[in-house]
């Protein structure tokens, strides 16, 4: 098993059922099964009650990672958070009042832990006010009981507001950004003004400082992507998802808009190399963001490097055979080669093996970067959910599943944490952000009015674009 725990046994008197499975032991708990030490299968309320603390036990770190990432396959967050809460509550109850509050008391530090854990990690969860009220209930049932866990639940809800409101404001500076891109003005409308409309490489010539800005973006960008949204893309409706709530946001807000950025960036490659007149300035441009991707591939900006490959490769730019005459691709070929999808990316996935081992080993900042080709990270982990079953036919959740979904969204988390070294160049990151770009449509007459259609099809489509 990839994620190994300890066993919990739930109940004193559970006895361990053993059968040897070739060279590994099989046991069951109760209602949960484990093989070589590691839990592969149980019940959804062994699993619930596996993740709450009593006064001598404490849910492994993994586990509870990978519960509360994939538990949501299954039920929302503020009914699993609702349940457990009660669950260790009720667990303290004798009938003795003063009995219950010395063990409550000493079980609260280890249920405000398992909060902690869930705000630090998931807090986009706590956009939900249920999920806020019931965390504030508890912070309300501790303070009866410990004082010392009582201030550990105000500072933790603290910095959760404090997360959750730089959130709000990422999101309203994406979409302040967003509108500005939208506005058409008549420079990008027409090619024979675009003399009106800086290009690229007026504000930036230099191909790896444009690489250490689009990396400043991804790193900015990926840090707002909460892991829970890999899940909520593929997970179960919540009936309540149109109740009005001041947390109440989309789920997958951060996701869709990374990658919304990465087509940005495609198409404004595209419209960049379309928007001169000059045959040889296209060409310098083309042999510009060649050069520009070669250095997000050495930072391991794979992101960026898609990005630009995608936007390279768009039909508009493709089918400008003059301009592509006056360039030296052999450096282009080389990347695109690195990036090629044949034998499921198996050259782009050997360099990102590599990435991540120089990250491991680090000796400075920039060589810990590791910016993923996102929309197959994406991918990997939808065809995972849906190849493997998440119950078993006896009922049971497959948590070997769990833990896979697990390692494959806490990588993404060690990459989502490092900071970016590079100097910021707010002139050149406001341009990548908001300059106008091309629709499709726009692309292609663009490149029509840069090398005339070469055969009737061609022809058609410029006749009806027109």
């Amino acid at each position: 098993m990839i994620i190994p725990i300890s066993c919990r046994n739930n109940s004193v008197t559970a006895k361990a059922k053993g059968r040897i499975y070739g060279h590994g032991i099989t046991a069951s708990y109760g209602e949960m099964c484990y093989h070589d030490n590691s839990l592969v299968s149980a019940s959804l309320e062994a699993l619930i009650q596996h993740l709450v603390p009593t006064v001598d036990y404490y849910p492994d770190r993994s586990y509870v990672f990978t519960f509360l990432l994939s538990s949501r396959l299954f039920l929302h967050p503020y009914e699993l958070m609702t349940r457990v809460c009660h669950l260790c509550v009720e667990q303290q109850r004798s009938g003795d009042a003063l009995l219950d509050k010395i063990r409550f008391r000493e079980v609260a530090p280890k249920l405000v832990q398992l909060l902690t854990e869930w705000t630090e990690t998931f807090p986009y969860d706590f956009r939900d006010e249920r999920m806020m009220r019931c965390l504030k209930d508890m912070t309300h049932h501790v303070a009866r009981g410990d004082e010392y866990s009582w201030r550990a639940m105000q500072q933790m809800t603290q910095r959760l507001i404090k997360r959750l409101s730089a959130l709000g404001q990422y999101e309203e500076a994406v979409a302040a950004l967003n509108a500005v891109a939208l506005e058409r003005p008549a420079s990008l409308k027409s090619k024979q003004a675009s003399g009106q409309r800086s290009d690229v490489m007026s504000v930036c010539d230099d191909p790896f400082i444009l690489a250490q800005q689009l990396t400043h973006i991804e790193l900015d960008r990926l840090s707002f992507i909460g892991p829970e949204e890999f899940i909520q893309s593929f997970a179960m409706k919540d009936p309540l998802e149109n109740h009005k709530g001041f947390f109440r946001k989309r789920k997958t807000s951060n996701l869709e808009a990374y990658i919304n950025w990465f087509n940005r960036l495609s198409y404004l490659v595209a419209t960049e190399i379309c928007m001169p007149v000059k045959k040889k300035h296209r060409a310098r441009i083309i042999e510009f963001f060649i050069d520009v991707a070669q250095e997000c591939f050495n930072i391991g900006n794979f992101n960026s490097l898609m990005a630009i490959i995608t936007g390279m490769n768009m039909s508009p730019v493709a089918r400008l055979r003059k301009t592509w005459s006056k360039v030296n691709t052999d450096k282009f070929e080389i990347l695109e080669h690195q990036m090629d999808p044949s034998s499921n990316f198996s050259n782009y996935r050997t360099a990102l093996r590599g990435a991540t081992q120089r990250s491991e080993t680090a000796h400075s900042s920039q060589e810990k970067i590791v910016i993923p080709f996102f929309s197959l990270l994406i991918k990997d982990i939808y065809f995972l959910n849906e190849g493997c079953a998440s119950r078993l036919p006896n009922g049971h959740i497959n948590f070997e599943k769990l833990w896979e979904l697990a390692k494959q969204v806490s990588e993404f988390l060690v990459w989502r944490q490092v900071i970016c070294p590079f100097d910021r160049d707010r002139r050149i990151l406001q341009y990548l952000v908001t300059t106008p770009v091309f629709s499709e449509d726009e692309l292609h007459l663009a490149s029509y009015e840069s090398e005339g259609p070469e055969n009737n099809m061609e022809k058609d489509s410029r006749r009806s674009l027109r």
